[in-house]
């Protein structure tokens, strides 16, 4: 499919990014399988092309506004270990993969028809340094695989800040970055996650609120240190955070 990519080009410029002709056609080939597979499974209901670029990959590279855009991300994390939990169709973590080839990316999903289609992106964008794992974080967080491995765990919209600190703090190294991509509405959660951070290790060090290109979508972004190991006990076994948050 021939796709026009100049919106895309225009809202990736205003964040400061300017994507390269492989990058452009690693994103039209990324849609292409979105859409190929989300006639065969449930990926998402956005499907034109806009609105992928929209809701999808812009918002997936405005974590970027975290680091004072590009250049400063690349700085800090370029070349990081990046876990992305319940990555769902892959958002954001592939599209910072494509974005920053350097980064070391584990997409983690809990339904194994996911992690074949992501499996198959991987293959057909020829990206590296870059994996899909099954599994339900609650279990793969005590796996010491992966258990405070990486310098940072990301998630986009999966939970409620006090279960979702639970399910990617544990994953996290001492002085890496745990961070939350929300709605406009996540400063209301900040408080109520106070406990969860305080118990799991982490404390807020940044949030961010801004507009999502084109859009009038409300976003906030929240970063987290990780500043002392995260107890043994956490995360509780499977369901628990979700029913019991901390």
């Amino acid at each position: 499919m021939i796709l026009d990519t100049a919106l895309f080009e225009k809202l990736a410029g205003e964040m400061g990014i300017e994507l390269t002709k492989r990058q452009l056609c690693q994103f039209c080939d990324y849609y292409d399988l979105l859409i190929e597979w989300n006639n065969k499974m449930n990926l998402t209901a956005i499907t034109e092309w806009e609105d992928v670029v929209k809701k999808h990959f812009i918002d997936s590279l405005s974590v970027i506004l975290c680091y004072d855009g590009f250049s400063g991300f690349e700085a800090s994390f370029s070349r990081e270990t990046l876990a992305d939990i319940g990555t769902g169709a892959g958002f954001p973590g592939i599209p910072l993969k494509i974005l920053f080839p350097e980064l070391s990316v584990t997409l983690f999903d809990s339904l194994d028809k996911r992690i074949r289609f992501l499996n198959e992106v991987i293959d057909k964008l020829c990206l590296q340094n870059i994996s899909a794992v099954h599994g339900r974080v609650e279990d793969l967080a005590r796996n010491p695989e992966y258990r405070e491995k990486f310098g940072i765990a990301i998630a986009r919209a999966v939970a409620a800040l006090p279960v979702l600190s639970e399910y990617c703090l544990p994953f996290v190294k001492k002085d890496g970055v745990f961070i939350a991509m929300k709605s406009e509405k996540a400063l209301d959660e900040l408080k109520d996650s106070e406990n969860a951070l305080k118990v799991l290790g982490g404390k807020v060090i940044m949030t961010k609120s801004f507009v999502l290109p084109s859009t009038d979508l409300g976003r906030t972004i929240i970063q987290v240190k990780k500043e002392k190991e995260t107890p043994s006990k956490y995360p509780r076994k499977a369901g628990t955070p979700s029913k019991q948050p901390l």
